[in-house]
């Protein structure tokens, strides 16, 4: 005699059944393709990680750029070389910067990046090197009349290529190391030898 058992709930299904595997428990179809796809919230968060990725992506791309440098060339109030402060007003003698004294309001003419490796941190248009590669004086220095150097490179010759003597200038040559080819005119016939041939003392007037 045959026997008859009926199904309990949650048997496989019949194959007259219309509810497929991809239904609700499985979610095998892309997501969004099926309504009651329960997977759809992590795809939703997959998408976002990957906007937010690219987002950053681009951003670094952009900040690691080649940023164009600050042009910080101006003249200073001894019309000489100077740097220009981040207010674009403000400018500073090429020997004020990096004296450890801030000029500048937000301290620029001090900070690390421009002072950590002198000369080289420096921009070019700052220093002025002489003719012993291991010695350079700020662009302000040449052409003083002083012997900023130390062999008188930033006065004569044509690295420097400084104009004659100033009117404030008596043109000799002088005795002591600290002149090069002129000297203050302020020192003429001050009963001190300044000139080899004595000019200082008997031609020059102050």
């Amino acid at each position: 005699m045959n026997r008859t058992h009926p199904q309990r709930n949650g048997d496989v299904a019949t194959s007259g059944s219309t509810e497929s595997f991809s239904g609700k428990r499985g979610c095998c179809h892309p997501c969004g393709a099926h309504t009651g796809c329960t997977r759809r919230p992590l795809c939703i968060s997959v998408v976002v990680l990957l906007v937010l990725v690219a987002a950053l992506a681009s951003w670094l791309a952009l900040a690691l750029l080649p940023q164009e440098p600050v042009n910080r060339l101006c003249t200073a109030p001894n019309n000489k070389t100077g740097f220009l402060c981040d207010d674009k007003v403000t400018c500073v003698p090429a020997s004020w910067v990096c004296d450890s004294i801030s000029n500048c309001r937000n301290g620029e003419d001090e900070q690390e990046q421009l002072c950590g490796d002198l000369p080289h941190s420096l921009p070019g248009h700052l220093v002025f090197y002489c003719r012993s590669p291991r010695s350079w004086v700020y662009a302000d220095q040449r052409c003083t009349g002083m012997n900023d150097c130390g062999d008188c490179s930033d006065e004569t010759g044509s690295l420097a290529a400084c104009p004659p003597c100033g009117q404030d200038w008596w043109s000799c040559s002088p005795v002591h190391y600290e002149f090069c080819s002129c000297i203050p005119r302020r020192l003429c016939r001050d009963g001190i030898q300044h000139c080899l041939g004595w000019s200082d003392e008997f031609l020059c007037t102050a």
